[in-house]
């Protein structure tokens, strides 16, 4: 089947190699409405049960020899990574195939020692391996992206802005060392930096911090959440949604700054309400200009 979500015309069948949450279902109903017919690989034990109606299998996170067969079956020639992934698999649950032996010894080294990007990528070339594209979230569902500037009727005051500046340099740097990509500033001091347990963890512990009385409750502060520098964009770009805005809010927050063109802003109208209503703001910032540091 060809398709042309992006205006580019494509051949062979779309698959979506699904994790947890809703981003894969909103992009499989985006290409289902622009003529595809989308074929959803559930990641065992990651990918929510949401795929009634859509043509599905479940495959190991590290079997690539099962996904490389579910390409041929299918006709599969294009694929899209999207949803969390919240474990690496372990060694006796890696299945190579004859296509992906020759990089199986660095894929091996990255799963131990690289960070969450190096994987992404290691990921991207395995699938390029058995012959498929590998195209971004954005590539089918550009709407999705954050733009410049606030989201819903509340925006950024004189001390919000100066923390977005904080934490957006923080964020940055965090990038560089492919750790994660979100930071919270409260007051122009970095209180959270996130790593492997994710946003909402970190917030969770911002929250921890402020009710123990180690985070001012005068100054508020925001979330930033910004691409890694070095990132591929066809893999994991920073996300956020309803339930950002409920832990945000919870934390104490004023605020959360995503990077526009570079961020995916889900259930975006759900979002914006909630906000809204919570008092906080969610703005789409513009970096490209920004030297680390300055």
């Amino acid at each position: 089947m060809a398709g042309q979500t992006d205006g580019l015309p494509r051949t062979g069948r779309l698959a979506i190699i699904a994790g947890s949450g809703k981003l894969p279902l909103f992009l499989a109903e985006a290409a289902r409405d622009a003529g595809e017919d989308p074929f959803v690989l559930r990641l065992k034990n990651e990918a929510d049960d949401i795929w009634q109606g859509f043509d599905n299998a479940v495959v190991g996170v590290g079997d690539m020899a099962g996904l490389s067969a579910l390409f041929r079956q299918h006709g599969i020639r294009r694929v899209v990574m999207s949803g969390a992934v919240k474990r690496r698999p372990a060694f006796g649950e890696i299945r190579a195939n004859w296509k992906s032996i020759l990089k199986l010894p660095m894929a091996l080294r990255t799963l131990l020692a690289g960070g969450d990007d190096a994987v992404l990528r290691m990921v991207i070339s395995l699938i390029e391996a058995q012959g498929c594209e590998v195209l971004g979230a954005h590539e089918i569902l550009p709407g999705l992206l954050a733009t410049v500037g606030p989201l819903g009727t509340i925006s950024p005051d004189a001390d919000a802005l100066k923390d977005i500046d904080r934490a957006a340099d923080a964020a940055e740097t965090l990038g560089r060392l492919d750790v994660g990509q979100g930071a919270v500033a409260v007051g122009g001091r970095i209180v959270a930096l996130e790593g492997v347990e994710g946003t909402d963890a970190m917030l969770a512990r911002v929250q921890g911090l402020r009710a123990e009385g180690r985070i001012s409750q005068r100054r508020k502060g925001v979330l930033v959440k910004l691409c890694k520098p070095q990132q591929d964009l066809r893999a994991d770009l920073p996300t956020v949604g309803v339930s950002t805005v409920a832990n945000a809010k919870a934390a104490g927050l004023a605020g959360i700054a995503v990077e526009a063109g570079r961020a995916l802003v889900v259930e975006r109208e759900a979002m914006i309400a909630a906000a809204d209503a919570a008092g906080i703001f969610v703005v789409g910032i513009d970096r490209s200009n920004k030297e680390l540091g300055s």
